[in-house]
Formats: structure tokens, C-alpha cells, sequence
């Protein structure tokens, strides 16, 4: 059954800036352990931030991604992809959810981590997705950063 792992941003933190940086410092963890991760991204903006940061996250290194449109990308496929769609077969180990919902496909995944960010509009709907997972059974988790 899918984990899943809420990460919880402090209260007073740049909201947008903080998540991006959350969500590096995630697929640093994930990558180093050999994990493939889908980001599901809300919009193109936040992919756009995603993206940046994380060919400048480590200094003197980058965590290999590729944007996803929907095509198959090139072998060797990086560990990380970033979209809107429906991801790839190659990629069910990690689904790092940034959307205001939770997504049908979520539970092909061995893991979803959430992050929450630290407005009121934020909380909302991340408290709407635990309780949609919980109301299913799964095992949730909870840190506060």
C-alpha cells in the first residue's frame, strides 16, 4: 500500500521559495537512494522555479530531471520528471504532489509526499488530501519542517 508522508513548511516562510527548496532537498534524498520521482507541478510557473532550482540546488553538481510532456523521453531516462500528466510507467516509485488535489493515479506509487505550505489557502486543501487519504486507509505521515 502507498506511504504517505506530509511535509509541513513553518508558519512565516516565503511560500513559493521554501516548497521549491523542500522539494529539492526531497529529490536529493530520493535520488541518492536510487528512487525515481514524478513532481506533479500545478502550473508552468511553478515547473519553471522547480526546474531552475534544481540544476542549481547542489554547488558543483545539478539532480538530473526532465520536464514531461506526455512523450517518451530519451534513455537514459533522468531519475526526476516534472509535469501535469500522467506519468510514465518508469517512474511509480515517488509522486512528490504539489497540486491543490489528489491525483487518480497516486496509488501506482510506493510513495506521495505532500508538501504544505504556509498559507491559510495551502493548509486548506492539504488538509482536504489527508483527509482523503486517511478516509482510504493509508498510512500517513507527518513532519513538521
Amino acid at each position: 500500500m502507498t506511504r504517505i508522508d506530509f511535509y509541513i513548511l513553518p508558519d512565516g516562510t516565503d511560500t513559493t521559495g521554501d516548497a521549491v527548496m523542500t522539494v529539492c532537498r526531497l529529490c536529493d534524498k530520493a535520488v541518492a537512494t536510487g528512487a525515481r520521482v514524478y513532481l506533479r507541478v500545478p502550473d508552468a510557473t511553478m515547473a519553471d522555479d522547480i526546474d531552475g532550482a534544481l540544476w542549481s540546488f547542489r554547488q558543483g553538481g545539478f539532480i538530473a530531471h526532465e520536464r514531461y510532456s506526455g512523450t517518451r523521453c530519451d534513455d537514459p531516462q533522468p531519475a526526476v520528471l516534472i509535469g501535469d500528466l500522467e506519468p510514465p510507467d518508469t517512474h511509480h516509485g515517488i509522486l512528490l504532489n504539489l497540486g491543490a488535489d489528489v491525483p487518480a493515479y497516486f496509488s501506482r506509487f510506493e510513495r506521495v509526499l505532500e508538501i504544505v505550505p504556509a498559507s491559510a489557502a495551502d493548509r486548506a486543501s492539504s488538509r482536504q488530501r489527508y483527509k482523503f487519504y486517511r478516509d482510504r486507509g493509508y498510512e500517513l505521515n507527518t513532519n513538521n519542517l
